[in-house]
């Protein structure tokens, strides 16, 4: 069962030393895709560290309930229509990567089961390098030609359909004299081997009999994250973040919002009619003249079977997103982009629920996201054994997770009644002023994580905010954590940061290390939801590494504001004391240290500043010890 603070005094206690020793103890990660010619010469995402490989699904399927949010209009029409929702979905999965790569291949061929990377740009790429463009209110020129000489190929280390995984990961070794004993809040697991063997009727997981819905033939199965991108996402721009917790053994939903929040996506058109029922065009003073050329081709038979949707800016408030707005965050259009971004995680779960009840066919047929369709893959969902999904996945104490804006829709879907089937919430750099207030009715009562950037620490405003949300989870009995990455800015919980490290470094004056960044997330991340989840979705948390990120934390610790930039730039980067003479040290005279935090590979992770392995996140709140064991202990979760 989940470790109860008071047991973790020991613990505790260990030299710097023995952290580094435990940090580094973990399951060799599964072996990963191989690169493609191209990427030796683009930008290229690092392979996952988990004991899964990851496949990826692309699904986009029509609404039970096509409608719109909101009376804001653009050109005449509805701007926040749902007619369809876009996901996807990284999960762990199989690659038979045991077999000769002949043998692969030929399995490959006999299971019809495609096996391609899938590309980090999603299509059509020159349009969405178009769309970020326009997000970002530069020419679209150079935008789309340096996307394209750097990124325009880059692939995800991950492999399109592949086959959800059958397999237990490996348990990390432990070290004699280290071994947790049962009586002191240790884990009494029976670790499950790597192999998929069948486990007996009588399994013990943790100490309780396994359920039926557990066994599944020996295959685990796994929980679920609903995952929502902020201002400019898109379903693959948190790869990194995604893709390493499925690695671990997480079930990632990265759904792909047509609220007008992302930099530009296509919504492919289910029906033939002209206007999907979402859109209720208000003609009443007479169709703009887009919209009479519009309807002047459907006539002639050119109707597109798509359309899309790009950025929205607020009206009269572009920059409703800068600390120094004297208008303020524009809060009609903000609230009305989370209901319909609540509306499609609905959607979304609506989808898995089908899945994981064997109606994946079912979800397979409806798909847009197929050949000839825009924006599409040409495999579309072929190849996929879907009763291998049957009753694989979790689909209650779901995690809600989300960066900026998609943090503060992340705490509205915590505050639904509707979405009972969330239990817990990551927030990544939430953007505090744009989350609606409370009411008396929908309040937040249940776990957070809250993991900020030190850029967004210094923005007064967006940290007493996030503070205040956090502050409405413990008044509610929930345990929170609060929790900033030194050296960290907005950017650095995202693929921008680990594709363009240098621009984030000099542009963004980011201290610390890209690929560090990831790692503090997602290991806080697993260490959080060690303790939230039910004992039965973390079966094979023997395979995380345990750094006790959060167990450590001491808000005590204080908070320095040497890298506080000045007012102009609050939130967007941080100052650099002397900084060319910083960079010059670190070119010419790069200091060796035996503390500094190393990859899967032994390779040292040293930003411009390293702060050594257990000094480099602050806290600002955690939990009261016995605040935790009584919530632990009312949801059944302590020995």
């Amino acid at each position: 069962m989940v470790s109860r603070p008071a047991s973790r005094t020991s613990r505790r206690s260990k030299s710097r030393a023995s952290l580094e020793t435990q940090s580094s103890r973990a399951p060799p990660p599964a072996p990963h895709p191989p690169r493609s010619f191209r990427e030796h010469f683009f930008h290229s995402l690092p392979p996952y560290s988990g004991p899964y490989n990851i496949g990826f699904l692309e699904i986009e399927v029509p609404v039970r309930e096509p409608r719109h949010f909101s009376h804001i209009k653009r050109n005449g029409s509805y701007a926040l229509k749902l007619d369809t929702v876009l996901f996807a979905v990284y999960y762990p999965a199989d690659f038979n990567s045991d077999l000769p790569r002949s043998e692969r291949r030929s399995l490959s061929r006999k299971s019809r089961k495609p096996l391609s990377r899938v590309p980090w740009l999603p299509r059509p790429r020159v349009e969405t390098c178009k769309g970020y463009a326009r997000f970002l209110n530069v020419p679209y020129v150079p935008i789309t030609a340096y996307m394209a000489a750097t990124s325009m190929f880059t692939k995800l280390p991950a492999l399109r359909n592949g086959r959800i995984s059958p397999k237990w990961p490996p348990p990390i070794e432990e070290e004699e004299g280290e071994i947790d004993q049962p009586g002191n809040g240790a884990d009494e697991e029976m670790e499950k081997p790597a192999s998929g063997d069948n486990m007996s009727q009588d399994t013990l997981v943790n100490g309780q009999q396994a359920s039926e819905a557990d066994k599944q033939d020996g295959k685990p199965k796994f929980p679920v994250i609903m995952f929502s991108h902020g201002l400019g996402g898109s379903r693959t721009l948190y790869s990194s973040i995604c893709g390493e917790l499925a690695s671990f053994g997480f079930v990632v939903v990265a759904v792909e919002h047509r609220d007008g929040s992302g930099a530009r996506t296509f919504v492919n058109k289910a029906g033939s009619d002209p206007d999907l029922d979402s859109q209720g065009l208000d003609r009443s003073s007479g169709p703009p003249d887009d919209e009479t050329k519009r309807q002047g081709k459907e006539r002639k038979g050119q109707r597109k079977p798509y359309y899309k949707v790009d950025y929205i800016f607020p009206k009269d408030n572009a920059q409703d997103t800068s600390p120094h707005n004297s208008r303020g965050v524009d809060t009609e259009l903000r609230a009305a982009q989370i209901e319909m971004r609540i509306a499609e995680i609905e959607e979304a779960y609506h989808i898995l629920e089908m899945i994981n009840n064997g109606q994946g066919e079912e979800v397979r047929a409806k798909n847009l996201r197929k050949k000839g369709k825009i924006g599409s893959s040409s495999l579309g969902l072929k190849g996929i054994d879907w009763g291998e999904w049957t009753e694989r996945l979790y689909l209650k104490n779901v995690t809600m997770m989300g960066h900026s804006f998609g943090g503060a829709a992340s705490v509205q879907a915590l505050r639904s009644e509707k979405l009972d089937w969330i239990s817990q919430g990551i927030l990544l750099d939430a953007w505090g002023p744009a989350t609606p207030e409370s009411t008396g009715r929908e309040r937040l009562r249940k776990p957070v994580l809250s993991i900020g950037s030190e850029a967004f620490m210094h923005w007064t405003e967006n940290f007493e905010r996030v503070e205040q949300i956090c502050h409405e989870a413990r008044d509610g009995g929930a345990p929170c954590w609060m929790t900033t990455i030194r050296g960290s800015t907005h950017l650095s919980q995202t693929d921008f940061a680990v594709l363009y490290p240098n621009w984030m470094s000099v542009l963004m004056k980011t201290l610390v290390h890209h690929k560090r960044a990831i790692y503090l997330t997602v290991h806080s991340a697993l260490e959080f939801l060690k303790i939230t989840l039910p004992p039965q979705q973390t079966r094979f948390k023997k395979s995380w590494a345990d750094n006790q990120l959060l167990s450590r934390a001491d808000p005590g610790i204080k908070v320095e504001l040497d890298n506080r930039p000045n007012e102009k730039w609050v939130a967007a980067r941080l100052r650099i004391p002397h900084e060319f003479r910083l960079r010059l040290k670190r070119i010419f005279k790069p200091r060796k240290s035996s503390n500094v935090a190393r990859d899967a590979n032994g390779n040292p992770l040293k930003g411009l500043v390293s702060w050594g392995v257990g000094q480099e996140i602050w806290c600002h709140q955690r939990p009261d010890p016995d605040l935790l064991d009584r919530y632990m202990e009312e949801n059944g979760w302590s020995p």
